[in-house]
Formats: C-alpha cells, structure tokens, sequence
C-alpha cells in the first residue's frame, strides 16, 4: 500500500510538472511509520526534469513486520532528450527463517527502435536466473538465459534476423 502511494505521488508530480521544455528541476520526498510489534513502513521517491524532455522518476519502499520478515520493491524510469527510455523494477524479500528471493525486470528503448528486456528472478537454494531479449533496430534479435546455481553456471542463446531464421551472433 505505502508503495503504491509513493509511487502514485511521485508520477503525480512528475506528471503535473508544467514546466517549459528549457525548464529543468528535482524532487524528493520520503518518510517511515512505525508500526504495531515492531513493523515499519519506510520510503522515498524522487525525480527530475532536464533540458530538452529528459525526464526521470525513481521510488522505492521497505516493509517489515516486526518479526524479522522485510521486503524492499523499488522502480525507476527515464526518459532522454533524444526520446529514449529506460524503467527498471525489482523487489527483494527477506523472511525471518533466513530465505531470500529476489525479481527484477528491465526494459529500454532506443529511439532509433531498438529494445532491451531482462528480467532476474531467484530463491535462497535455488540460484539465480537471468533471462534477456535484444532487439536491434533493424529487426535482429538475441534471447539468452543465464543460471547460476550451486551446480554451476548455465548459459543458452542465440540470434534471429527479422524474419526468425537462425544467425551467428556478432
């Protein structure tokens, strides 16, 4: 609840922000409230606005309970003078019985079309996994998946032209 606040007040600024395009300025805000046995809700968000369109926007909140179990979510976006974007979101979870998880997700778009898309997700005992999409402007594409895991490290991908068929990856 308290991250979809923060981050409800900081696109709200960011949105309501009717300044020129030359006009350029920050924000930042945050807080913490202490709750009942102990669990706390604590949070900042912030962001800006540059020269020429660049815009950013950036939050993030850390929940606990009291009882040792904590989570942390965080997501930010960009937007350059030249039209291209970047958001990233992620969260982590620390449960008192000393298990973790984590989930992340990054997405970016150049302004000459190109996209990047990744995402990372794992567990205590699990391992990690990391999977991607590249997209070149003309239509080529990479997707790989990393593993990490106390068995070691796996690795697959490959490339494709714009029409699907299989090419070597440069």
């Amino acid at each position: 609840m308290v991250r979809m606040m923060m981050c409800g007040v900081a696109l709200a600024a960011l949105a309501g922000m009717s300044l020129p395009a030359e006009a350029a300025g920050r924000f930042v805000g945050g807080g913490i409230a202490h709750g009942a046995a102990g669990g706390f809700a604590a949070g900042h968000a912030g962001g800006f606005r540059g020269p020429r369109g660049a815009a950013g926007i950036h939050g993030r909140t850390t929940t606990g309970d009291g009882a040792g179990n904590r989570r942390t979510a965080s997501a930010g976006a960009v937007r350059g003078p030249d039209g291209s974007t970047a958001e990233r979101a992620g969260s982590t979870t620390h449960s008192a019985d000393g298990t973790a998880g984590v989930s992340r997700t990054t997405t970016a778009t150049g302004v000459n079309g190109g996209t990047y898309q990744a995402s990372t997700t794992g567990a205590t005992g699990q391992g990690v996994t990391r999977t991607r999409e590249v997209t070149g402007a003309n239509g080529n594409t990479y997707n790989g998946q990393t593993t990490v895991s106390k068995d070691g490290i796996t690795h697959t991908g490959g490339c494709a032209n714009a029409s699907g068929a299989a090419i070597a990856c440069r």
